[in-house]
């Protein structure tokens, strides 16, 4: 008898969700989730089962009053709570994690300086978890950076409680053989209020995938994006906001920057309207720079909306190359060619990079940045 065959699903709200890994199908890069990816690259991440995998390590130090960072077994009621896995690496990665990392916001705390921890990759295969659990009416600005070598897969939780405030700024600069694979899942309170920047700058491969839901009306989530993908360098960024109860407003902002051979953006970004969220206010954009043949990007918005009673609702994508006006107007007041292309992806980048409200990070990410077109010009 032959097995019946798993029609997809019409709307994202009919995703299949679930932590065992043998209810996702394998892999054949025909699905549309992973149409864009390149599958051989991701390694052991496709596996069949979650073996031979080791736990990243975490580094942290000088945290702020009312910010700790502990560790749990997989048995914490709290893990799994936010985020059910809905891609076969996603259930991998829960299958395959020993113990998870919490880092805790105390409810009502307002520390004055960023938090920072660090995932370090130290070679092979490797299956992380982190909780993030922010309190009721706490105000807090958090930095994961993720570096070293590793081919990875690993999911983020993220509570934040009601009438709380969370900048989390999340950082892939990797070592240029590591892999990475990541659903970073959001739950919002009421009237609490998110702004995440996510930066992708270093690995072979960085395949994420953000996605965010409400629980209470009044919720607030900006989602911005900065990413610069050099030659041979595949950069994925997937994003669902889930609009299930009224009231709640988003917006989502994605930049990138391509150059080099083979260098490769994907950015999908999907907004569920759901039909009892009336009231709902959303946007998406995403614009690509590509500053070289042999680079290529891919950009699909994408609004599903099941009810006519919304505030607002709209996405634009576009992309393109220098703006030639721009640099024959730096050119003629006498900056030479190069130093003007700098500008000019300075200026491209300068909006999100100043919604990171850390002077050091921002600063270097700059330097980063200008690094990566010096490398190009040479």
């Amino acid at each position: 008898m032959t097995s019946p065959t798993l029609a997809p699903p019409k709307t994202k709200s009919q995703a299949l969700r679930s932590f065992d890994v043998a209810d996702f199908p394998t892999l054949t890069g025909r699905e549309e989730e992973w149409r864009f990816t390149p599958l051989k690259r991701l390694r052991g991440l496709v596996a069949d089962a979650a073996d031979g995998g080791v736990t990243p390590r975490y580094e942290y130090d000088g945290l702020p009053p009312g910010v700790s960072v502990s560790t749990v077994d997989r048995g914490d009621p709290r893990l799994g709570s936010v985020l059910t896995p809905f891609d076969r690496v996603s259930a991998l990665a829960w299958a395959g994690f020993g113990s998870a990392v919490l880092i805790a916001v105390a409810r009502g705390a307002t520390p004055e300086q960023p938090a920072t921890v660090r995932l370090v990759g130290g070679g092979g295969l490797a299956f992380g978890h982190t909780y993030v659990e922010v309190g009721e009416l706490a105000e807090a600005t958090l930095v994961l950076e993720h570096t070293g070598s590793a081919w990875l897969a690993d999911n983020v939780e993220v509570s934040i409680g009601a009438g709380a405030r969370l900048t989390l700024v999340t950082v892939a600069d990797w070592a240029a053989d590591a892999v990475q694979a990541q659903h970073l899942k959001f739950r919002l309170g009421r009237d609490a209020k998110l702004t995440h920047v996510q930066v992708s700058l270093g690995g072979d491969l960085v395949r994420q995938y953000v996605s965010v839901d409400y629980t209470g009306r009044g919720g607030e989530a900006e989602l911005y994006g900065l990413y610069f993908a050099g030659a041979g360098q595949h950069f994925e960024h997937r994003l669902l906001v889930d609009h299930a109860v009224p009231d709640c407003r988003s917006y989502v902002g994605y930049r990138g920057a391509l150059q080099g051979q083979g260098a490769h953006t994907v950015w999908v970004g999907d907004v569920l309207i759901r039909a009892e969220a009336t009231g709902t206010d959303t946007y998406e954009i995403n614009r690509n720079l590509v500053l070289s043949d042999g680079a290529h990007a891919d950009s699909v918005p994408n609004l599903e909306i099941e009810t006519g009673e919304v505030v607002g609702a709209g996405h634009a994508s576009a992309t393109g190359r220098f703006d030639d006006e721009q640099l024959f107007y730096l050119m003629a007041r006498g900056i030479p060619e190069a130093a003007a292309r700098k500008l000019v992806v300075r200026g491209f980048f300068a909006e999100l990079l100043h919604k990171i409200p850390v002077e050091s990070l921002r600063e270097r990410l700059f330097t980063a940045v200008e690094a990566r077109l010096e490398g190009a010009d040479a």
